[in-house]
């Protein structure tokens, strides 16, 4: 299905469709990072590899913050992945 772009007859309004339209990706393509990096983290933790699992734990909290601060995630989400990845990593 194409995406009708120029709908608007407004300048600002196409301002706006092409502004949200960036930062859709922008969005999309900052989700898709940190959940890669979950899941390597995970991998990491499964894998008893302790040093890079300590390691990718604390690179992998500190992302999950920053996605929470800037809203990429809801707070209580983010709380949930950390509290996840916390419970791969003591086991």
């Amino acid at each position: 299905m194409e995406e009708v772009v120029d709908l608007p007859n407004i300048k600002s309004a196409k301002k706006r469709v092409a502004v949200t339209t960036a930062k859709t990706a922008q969005n999309r393509m900052a989700k898709s990072a940190l959940r890669t990096n979950v899941k390597k983290a995970k991998l990491a933790a499964s894998a008893e590899e302790n040093a890079f699992s300590q390691d990718a734990y604390r690179a992998t909290q500190k992302e999950i913050d920053r996605a929470a601060a800037k809203g990429l995630v809801h707070k209580n989400k983010a709380a949930h992945m950390k509290s996840q990845l916390s419970k791969l990593a003591k086991s």
